[in-house]
This record gives structure tokens, sequence and C-alpha cells, in this order.
């Protein structure tokens, strides 16, 4: 079976009442943009269920509601078609909703409705008979409210047996007149009365869509936004770092074979815990946007965003798209197959990794603490939350500069495709789809670094170990063999990940980066966060008992700044915007390759925003040396 529905009507919410599993949802369209499937127990054993892309209409016009349209074409052989459909109609829109519905009917399978938000229609002041409705359409109507598990009895009975479903005697009409009338008559006999405006959202959207309340709004909420990542975080990850600092010294302590205790001392412990330490502030993040996406707060955000985007050439749906990369850049791009233009979803796709995801925000917290103190303030708001503040409005606004400048190219005249996107009312979310949303997002994090960032960090410290020197050469060099962070320090200063770093020198020297950092950079292309993990690992080798400490003194080694701090203002402002632009993950990279069809765009992808990062960094460095 196939579960099909417009944007925003419960569907993804039945399909994981009806499976049990926890496929994304949101109070906005363009959520689900791929399939999903799962296995739903019914009376008569299991069935397979398919959750498609939200649509308004079967008249495809872009790639996601083509996905729908040849699914339920029994004539398309690419196809499997499924065997009967259960169609979510929302209550509060029944109008609008039912064109779908008779379209579907048309195709001639099985169809079951299931009525969603019939709570709201009360709540509101509609009025919907369900079993006129049912009689109306000729096929099995159940209403079911925001996937209640025990309201599931019926479907589940129903969905056991779809051969006994009952069918319309004649199919609703093709022509728009016919179906204009079809639907007039289905409202008359079901005695429907539309919902009255809700008050709340009213009198909100008065103020939140308004074209510069609104604005200001968008802006002053997400400033809070990044004041509270840092406000409220601060606790646990230090807490983190003292529990990972612990587990260091007791490791150091305990294990007697010099290679084996630094290896996991420094290498594991220092290396992964550099960046499970910002684990708090990756929870934070996804608490808000689950917030955010639960109240119906994005789609008003893209309704004020469609103006910008219209001068850009672009429409919301670009921008649900780019919104949709605040967090990852992955779920972005799958999300521009809504967009109808192939021109413009690759424009947006081109933009999409420049919007600042969950990867950067280690990076960012790293760097903005040792480049401002987290005592420091700008009037009343604290200076580290306004820096972050800043890089994730930069990374919004080069995000859809660049997306309008890849539309140009072989831009052609045209009509303008049309684009339809519905205010869901405010919703209070509940507390397990917000916990549910931040454990899948923490779980992701914690997943990628035992994978990942694990595997990169064991190569790291075997780069930053070997060769190791033996006793003669460390006292050729005047090193005690029995210091031992003389000796650490002395042996990744001639590994060899000292030579790699060295040898691409050139490239960064203009940007005050050395061969440390250089390293971290070519690191991080496997996954930003293992940048954090590089230094971690140099800083806990260095000072074991001060790590953050060794990473604030830091000195230049080589070239005309040798014995300088290396971490100056200019060098880590250079360092925050290159990681603004820079491309640096394998798996966005992979996703771009699969949307677009060719390794030419994701090419182009990483040349471009590799230039971009370093002019930009360069900029950037001269810039705050001039001022400071």
């Amino acid at each position: 079976m196939a579960l099909v529905g417009s944007p925003n009507s419960g569907k993804t919410t039945l399909f994981n009442a009806l499976t049990g599993l926890r496929a994304k949802t949101g109070n906005y369209p363009g959520v689900t943009v791929t399939r999903y499937t799962g296995v739903a127990d019914t009376d008569a054993g299991p069935v397979v269920l398919e959750d498609l892309p939200g649509t308004y209409s079967l008249s495809a016009i872009s790639p996601d509601e083509q996905i729908v349209s040849a699914t339920l074409d029994r004539d398309d052989a690419a196809s499997a078609t499924p065997q009967a459909l259960l169609v979510t109609l929302d209550a509060t829109t029944l109008a609008r909703s039912l064109r779908l519905v008779a379209q579907v009917l048309r195709r001639g399978l099985p169809v079951c409705v299931v009525l969603t938000f019939s709570d709201e229609l009360d709540r509101r002041q509609g009025r919907l008979d369900v079993g006129a409705l049912e009689r109306a359409l000729g096929v099995p109507v159940v209403a079911v409210v925001g996937g209640r598990r025990q309201q599931l009895t019926r479907l589940r009975t129903l969905m056991g047996a779809p051969g006994e479903w009952s069918r319309p005697v004649v199919p609703p009409p093709a022509d728009t007149e016919g179906v204009s009338a079809w639907i007039d008559s289905v409202l008359t006999a079901t005695g429907y009365s539309s919902p009255e405006l809700d008050t709340r959202t009213r009198r909100l959207d008065a103020v939140l869509l308004h074209p510069v309340w609104g604005t200001l709004v968008f802006l002053a909420t997400m400033f809070a936004f990044f004041q509270t990542i840092f406000a409220l975080a601060a606790p646990a990850q230090a807490g983190i770092e003292a529990v990972f600092g612990w587990l260091g010294d007791q490791v150091r302590a305990r294990i007697g074979v010099d290679w084996l205790a630094g290896f996991l001392a420094d290498g594991l412990i220092g290396g992964v815990g550099g960046v499970i330490v910002f684990l708090p502030q990756i929870a934070l993040l996804f608490v808000l946007i689950s917030l955010l996406e639960g109240v119906g707060y994005l789609a008003r955000a893209a309704f004020l965003m469609d103006r910008v985007m219209a001068r850009a050439g672009l429409e919301g749906r670009a921008f649900v798209a780019l919104l949709s990369s605040f967090a990852c850049a992955i779920p972005g791009i799958m999300a521009t197959r809504t967009l109808p233009s192939t021109r413009d979803r690759i424009a947006t796709m081109m933009g999409a990794p420049l919007m600042t995801c969950s990867a950067r925000l280690p990076v960012y917290v790293l760097i903005i603490g040792l480049l401002v103190d987290s005592d420091a303030r700008v009037g009343p708001v604290g200076a580290q939350g306004l820096i972050m503040f800043g890089l994730y409005l930069g990374g919004a606004v080069s995000a859809m500069l660049t997306a309008w400048l890849f539309s140009r190219i072989g831009r052609s005249a045209g009509p303008a495709m049309p684009f339809y996107m519905e205010m869901p009312p405010y919703r209070i979310p509940s507390v397990r789809s917000v916990a549910l949303a931040v454990w899948d997002a923490c779980r992701g994090f914690l997943a990628k670094v035992t994978k990942i960032i694990l595997g990169t960090t064991i190569v790291l410290w075997l780069l930053l170990n070997l060769p190791a020197p033996s006793d003669a050469t460390l006292r050729a060099a005047g090193i005690d063999p029995t210091d031992d962070v003389a000796v650490s320090t002395y042996t990744i200063d001639h590994s060899l990940a000292a030579d790699v770093g060295r040898a691409v020198e050139p490239v960064f020297a203009p940007l005050g980066f050395d061969w440390r950092i250089n390293v971290g950079v070519l690191a991080s292309l496997s996954a930003r966060e293992v940048f954090v993990a590089t230094l971690g690992q140099v800083a806990a080798a260095t000072d074991p008992e001060d790590p953050a400490g060794a990473l604030a003194e830091m000195t230049v080694q080589d070239g005309d700044r040798a014995g300088e701090p290396l971490f100056t203002p200019p060098v880590l402002a250079a360092l925050l915007v290159f990681f603004l632009y820079a491309l640096q993950c394998t798996s966005t990279i992979a996703v771009l390759r699969r949307e677009s069809g060719s390794w030419r765009w994701p090419a182009i992808a990483f040349g471009y925003l590799f230039g971009l990062a370093w002019v930009m960094a360069l900029l950037a460095r001269t810039i705050v040396a001039a001022v400071t």
C-alpha cells in the first residue's frame, strides 16, 4: 500500500503511527521529498506501507510530484504500482484536498480515505459528517487524530482486506469544471462547514507576516537562538570536558606502555572527546529548530523570504530547500526535488552547502572561544553569540546570492511556474516529537563520531606520531628522552602529518595557517568536526594537563612569523570565514552527485567554494589585521 496526501496533511505522522518508524515530520510543507517504506501490522498480517512525497496534484511539475504520479500509474512499467492506497484528507482544507482525491480515484486503485485534523475542525467551529463523506466518495473513510494509535483499530482492520473496500460507482470527472461541481456536491452532501479562521493564528500572522515587523521578528529570533546556544550549553560542555580530561589522566596513570597510553589518551580520548564536548550545543540547536518547525514558524519564514527570492529570480520553494540545510545540507539538497525547474534545482544545490550546518558548530564554538572571551559583551548581549549569529546570517545571505548567480546562468524567458504554500495553523509541538528529533540528531552526531571521526582520528594519530624518534635522535636534537612533553612535541613536529602540512603550506600561508592548521583543514574534508579532533590531539600531546591552554598558547614554528602566537585574531577570523565557505563534507558531495546525475556539478561546487573560501578568508585576515 502507499500513503498519498498533500503536504502538511498528517501523512507522515500516520505512517509513523502505523509502522512504528520515525520518518521526519514537520508543520510546514516540503518535509517528505523521498519515499519511505515500513511494515504495518493488520488483522490479516503485515502490510508493506510506502510514504510518498506530499503533493497537491498528480499533474506533476517537479521531481517529487513525478514520483507520486509515476507510482500511481498502472501503465508505467518502470514503477511498481501499489495494490491499494491510503489518502490523507485534511478536514480543515476539505475543498482544496478533494481535488487530489478526485485525481486519485480516477486511477482505479482501491482507496481508503483517512480524515485528519477533525479535532481542529471541531475546535474552530467547523462541521463535517464523516458517514456522509464515506457515502459521497464511495470509499471507506476513517477519522484519525494526530496519528493516535488507539484510533487505528478500524484502519488496521480495513488494511487487512483491501479487496473488500467499496469503490465509487462512477469515478469523478476529469475536466476542471466537472471536478469543481463534484467537489461542491460532496461538500453539500456532507453538510460541510468551513472552520473559522483561527484567532490566534490571525493575530500572530498580522505581525509575523508583515514585511517589516515580520523580518525584524525573524532576525530577533535567530539572534536569540545563538545567544541561547552559548549561554545554556556552557555548563554541560565544561562537565563533559572535565570527564574526558579525567579519563585521559586515568589512562596515562594506569597504562605503562607509553605508545599505547599516548594512543588512547591523546588519540582516542583527546581526539574524539574534543568533538563530543560540543554535544550540548548540537542538542540545543535541534531543540530550537524542532520548536520552530513544530509551531509552524518555518512556513512563515519561507513566505517572508519568497519576496527576497523572487527578486533573485527564484521562489519560496528554493528558500524551503535552503532552510532545510540549516541543520544539514543533505536534506536541503534532497528538498530541491520540489522545484519544477532544473535550472533552479541546480542553482539551489550550489547554494545549499553554504547554509551553516550542525557540523560547523563545533568548529565555530572552538574558534570563537579562542577569539573572544566568554565574558565579553557588546552592550547587553554576549559577543560570542553575536559572532555566531553573524556567521549563520553570512552563510544564509551567501547561499541565496550563490543560488541567484547560478540561476542567472542559461536563464531563458518563460512563464513562472506555480508556487503554492499554505500557512499551517500554529500548533504546540508535542514533547515526544521534539525529544525524538533531538535524540535522532544527537544519535546521528555520535554515530558520525564513532565511525567517520573515530577512523580519521586513528589515522591522524598514526600520522602525528610516526616515525617514532629513537633516543639517540632525541639526544642529538637536545631533547631529554625522559621528558614526555618535550618528546611528544618533537615527535609531532617531525611526523608524517607535519610533512604533509608543510607541503601544502604555500597554499595556506597567505591566510596565516601553519602546518598544524593545514593538517586539520585537510582532515576535515572527511567531516568538518575532524578539524576539532586534530587540534585536540595536538594540544593533548603538547600539554596533557591543560590542552585548552596549550591550544591558545601555540606559536608559529616556521617562516617569518616563527615564535609569534599562532591563533591571533586575524588568523582566527580567516579560519572562521574559511569554514563558512569551504565544502568539507564527503557525504554532501555524494548527494550532489546523486541528485544532479553527474560528477560535473559536485566538482564545480567543490572548486568554486574552495576558491571562494580562500579569497574571503584572505580578505577577513587583511581587514582584521588592519583594525587590530
